[in-house]
């Protein structure tokens, strides 16, 4: 960056961090956003830890750099907040690809099924599922199901992981994360011959070729624990480019080696946005109440589990 770039900066994290204070607001930023956004953060790490910090604030307003889904994620735990998000076109490919028509009618396909969505679903979707789940703790929430058969959505990927570790019979979605999804074995395998030493952290949304041939698999929120207790000096991370400068951040003393791809969604949040979202209040996200119920029954009946297990 430019000399005059870094002032421009320095300034509009300056202006944030004012406005915030103004506003009694929280800023939760994903761990895929742009480096700079990490500056203004409260709280910076996965979507559904985000909304359940900033739910135990006395915030006023959830400012959300993230993408949509999880914007409506917080506004489910914290309904009496304002919730806003930057950019209301920061989607997800992902989450667009589970609508509630085609959960009904596979419901009526499956009436025995047991319902889990993944937290990268729209609020809608949550609200008819039976329960949440996140990457860290989908083969625990299936696992502890009465039922035998399970619709698992929206990531196929993920889906294929659980069913390795369970014994119901997992219904996959024709879903998937193109950032991840498109992250090849061949690639990977180039960068363990050019770096043998190195240990292969990979998210369970990519394709089942890497994560067969990956050292350890987690979401987001396991990455720089592993890094940090593992005794090797390199690692290669696959998945979204963003949590790479992340990891930098956390674990200063290890070296990250970049395998993944950008998320152009995650990375449309800017910090001239942010100032306008907390300045006019643009784009806050609002849900019907009895969308907020039931979604929220779905994600307590997720929590719940992974607090008895505790």
């Amino acid at each position: 960056m430019s000399q005059s770039v870094l002032q421009e900066t320095d300034k509009l994290i300056e202006l944030i961090l004012e406005l915030k204070k103004q506003r009694n607001a929280v800023i939760l930023v994903h761990n895929y956003q742009r480096p700079e956004m990490f500056k203004i953060a409260d709280y910076i790490g996965d979507s559904l830890g985000l909304s359940i910090k900033a739910a135990e604030t006395d915030a006023d307003v959830i400012l959300f750099c993230g993408v949509k889904f999880m914007a409506e994620t917080a506004k489910v735990l914290s309904p009496k907040k304002t919730v806003l998000l930057p950019n209301l076109d920061a989607g997800c490919s992902l989450a667009d690809m589970a609508t509630v028509e085609r959960l009904q009618e596979a419901k009526r396909k499956h009436p025995d099924a047991a319902v889990v969505s993944y937290v990268n679903t729209t609020a809608d979707v949550k609200a008819i599922s039976d329960i949440c789940c996140t990457s860290a703790n989908a083969v625990e929430v299936v696992n502890s199901l009465k039922e035998k058969k399970v619709i698992f959505l929206p990531d196929r990927n993920l889906g294929r992981y659980v069913q390795q570790h369970t014994d119901k019979e997992i219904i996959l979605w024709d879903g998937y994360c193109f950032v991840h999804d498109k992250l090849d074995a061949d690639t990977l395998m180039e960068f363990k011959q050019k770096y043998p030493d190195a240990k292969v952290i990979a998210h369970p949304e990519c394709k089942d070729e890497l994560l067969k041939i990956s050292d350890h698999i987690c979401g987001t929120g396991g990455m720089a624990k592993f890094a940090k207790l593992d005794g090797s000096k390199n690692f290669i991370v696959v998945t979204e480019c963003g949590m790479t400068d992340k990891l930098r951040q956390d674990v200063p003393d290890k070296n990250f080696l970049s395998f993944c791809n950008i998320c152009p969604y995650m990375k449309s949040t800017t910090l001239p946005l942010v100032v306008k979202s907390l300045v006019q209040n643009t784009n806050e996200i609002k849900l019907p109440e009895h969308i907020i119920s039931n979604a929220r029954k779905a994600i307590d009946k997720m929590l719940a589990i992974s607090k008895n297990a505790a």
